[in-house]
């Protein structure tokens, strides 16, 4: 392989923020951090907003859509098909 044209392709740590999961990888991603690990060694520290821990759609707490109805929904439910006498 040439030398200086491959990326630092390597273990990575991936921490979510908004609730502390960590999960490692290999990633190229580029880090500033390191973090150490209960194993004893030191990896990129690359922080997440959000991962399948705490998305709603993997988490199951997304509310679909379809199950939500729009506003004629809503309006038929509210005043639909009353009996004419």
């Amino acid at each position: 392989m040439k030398e200086g044209i491959h990326p630092n392709y390597r273990d990575v740590c991936f921490v979510d923020l908004s609730n502390g999961f960590k999960f490692v990888t290999r990633s190229c991603a580029n880090t500033k951090e390191m973090i150490d690990m209960e194993d004893g060694r030191k990896l990129p520290l690359f922080k997440l907003d959000t991962s399948s821990e705490s998305h709603p759609f993997y988490t199951g707490t997304q509310k679909s859509v379809d199950s939500m109805g729009g506003r004629v929904e809503k309006f038929r439910n509210r005043f639909g098909r009353t009996t004419a006498k």
